[in-house]
């Protein structure tokens, strides 16, 4: 592979991956917050709006980080793939538009009145400036999924004269199958993101709040007062949300999703279970190590059948593996593309079994009690955006050879001016600007969460001002 092409793959793979972080919890974060303010309307004594207030402090400082390091992005389309604009800016160009224009001001307008304006509006007002700010930032993330969902599954175009891709149909791009499944499965990773670091946060404040040395809490009293309060809402909404969103990746979105890459991306999912060779009826592996240069699978733990039935709902039927493709038709990285998919089922089914587990100690009412588990809970937190990367790195590194699956190769989309060194500065000078961006952003956050439910003292005092005194 072109050394130039190595680059330019890693340098947009670094700056989207890192960029993610940052609205992959703010997409949680809105309707989270929306859930609360209105448990808060209802029930006023539970502390729940002092969980919002905290979590909306946490939203702002993500929201900026997400502005700052996603702008670059769009720049890179002109520096590292200026034959991919030019090829496809006639199609991506209208979703990424869409987005800035629609999206990105509705929420960005809305956050700063959901923030300064909780002492000036009624709280059913402060609760509608929360619903916008979590439409416009779902309606965002789905302008960005169509367009990666258009890259995936090609719709609605045709080739003009000078051989680039021209828009025919808009309802097609924005309600291209592929996208509708894409979008339900990128929010709910979202929505798991959100969840486990919601009941995490609420479970360290009770260990904070209780040391180990002190009487351990065994109920959840709705009205328990000061930050155990707090906490016991963030920490009940969080574990119920976790549970319904873990179900939810497995299935429907993920089982849709699934389904969508037999059909339209059969070498990809081959790939993606370590299907050298056609089966029938095919195992579903659940471990083993793919050995790429002798076409199979390793200390393999299999059950039989099952990717039969999971792909075309016949115990029975024939899976196509990769000897039924082209060597220039199969994705590039097989082995990367198998560990990334496995990663993100095998955390998928952690997060159940965790969610879950919470869930039954919160029904029987000992879950403050339950110091192991809630030490789970907190050490669980980076977990789902692992989960969310390894998943973003099975759908485009799957794609691959393709930039646009079926129109454009990857390597004919570069920009053949940038040469690999050019390449290599422009990211190692990302790299030293994003760690420097990291450890303002652990600073504050850690700010935020140490200071816990308190309120700020100065009053309208800016979300980061406060976070950083």
């Amino acid at each position: 592979m072109d050394s130039a092409l190595v680059v330019h793959r890693l340098h947009f793979a670094f700056t989207a991956t890192f960029h993610y972080l940052f609205p992959l919890l703010t997409m949680g974060l809105a309707p989270m917050i929306v859930v609360l303010k209105l448990l808060a309307l209802r029930r006023p004594e539970a502390r729940y709006a002092d969980a919002a207030r905290l979590l909306a402090r946490l939203f702002a400082i993500n929201f900026v980080f997400g502005v700052v390091t996603g702008v670059p992005m769009e720049f890179q389309f002109g520096t590292n793939w200026s034959r991919f604009s030019k090829f496809a800016g006639g199609v991506i160009g209208q979703t990424l538009a869409m987005e800035g224009m629609f999206a990105f001001f509705l929420e960005s307008s809305f956050l700063g009145l959901f923030l300064f304006g909780e002492k000036r509006l009624s709280p059913r007002a402060h609760l509608m400036s929360a619903v916008a700010v979590f439409a416009g930032s779902w309606l965002s993330g789905y302008f960005i999924v169509a367009t990666d969902a258009w890259m995936q599954h090609p719709v609605g175009y045709s080739i003009g004269p000078d051989g680039a891709v021209q828009l025919e149909s808009l309802s097609a791009l924005l309600l291209n199958r592929w996208a509708f499944w894409q979008y339900l499965h990128t929010m709910g990773g979202a929505l798991v993101t959100d969840a486990f670091a919601t009941a995490g946060l609420g479970a360290y404040y009770v260990l904070r709040t209780h040391p180990e040395e002190g009487p351990a809490p065994r109920g959840l009293a709705p009205g328990a007062s000061g930050e155990l309060g707090a906490a016991t809402a963030l920490l009940k909404t969080g574990v119920v949300v976790a549970a319904l969103a873990s179900l939810w990746q497995l299935f429907p979105t993920g089982d849709r999703q699934g389904a969508l890459v037999a059909e339209h991306q059969p070498a990809t999912l081959a790939a993606m279970e370590g299907l050298f060779a056609t089966r029938q009826p095919a195992p579903l592996v659940l471990v083993g190590q793919p050995n790429v240069d002798e076409r199979k699978i390793d200390n393999t733990l299999e059950v039989p059948a099952a990717l039969s039935f999971l792909t075309h709902r016949r115990w029975t039927s024939s899976v196509a593996g990769l000897d039924q493709f082209q060597p220039e038709a199969r994705p590039d990285n097989v082995g990367l593309l198998y560990y990334s998919y496995h990663v993100m089922v095998g955390l998928g089914t952690v997060f159940m079994a965790l969610a879950a587990l919470a869930l039954v100690w919160l029904w029987r009412g000992k879950l403050l009690g339950a110091r192991r588990l809630l030490w789970a809970l907190v050490l669980a937190v980076p977990l789902p955006y692992i989960a969310n990367t390894a998943g973003w790195m099975t759908a485009e590194i799957g794609r691959q050879p393709w930039l646009v699956y079926g129109l454009m190769r990857t390597a004919a989309g570069t920009s053949p001016r940038v040469s690999a060194g050019n390449a290599l500065f422009s990211l190692l000078g990302f790299m030293g600007l994003y760690a420097l961006l990291s450890i303002v952003f652990v600073l504050l956050m850690t700010r935020v969460i140490a200071r816990g439910f308190a309120q700020p003292s100065a009053e309208p005092a800016h979300v980061l001002r406060d976070a950083a005194e």
